[in-house]
């Protein structure tokens, strides 16, 4: 017990105990404000991810309109509801079950 309270009265322990407090918890890149910055890091990340898969699948929606004109038919008809002059255009949209 004697041995224990010599150490927390030696001056270099209570500098580093004191260092360690101030880096952990009062300093500007705390502990709180790290795990913030990579909460943010992983939510940017997983949108990034989530355009990169958007551009990929624009892109190819744009090679293949580009290249077969039944695909922008489709398209247009799918996207845009355009519709030739005889032909009517029911849009039917499911609604969620109320429980």
């Amino acid at each position: 017990m004697n041995r224990l309270l010599e150490i927390f009265r030696n001056k270099y322990f209570l500098s580093a105990a004191a260092f360690v407090v101030w880096m952990l918890f009062f300093d500007k890149n705390d502990m709180l404000s790290q795990y913030e910055y990579r909460t943010e890091v992983h939510k940017l990340q997983e949108e990034k991810d989530f355009y990169e898969k958007e551009t990929a699948r624009v892109k190819k929606d744009l090679n293949e309109l580009n290249t077969n004109l039944n695909t922008a038919e489709k398209f247009a008809r799918e996207k845009y509801f355009m519709k030739k002059d005889n032909e009517d255009v029911f849009v039917i949209i499911k609604e969620a079950p109320k429980d």
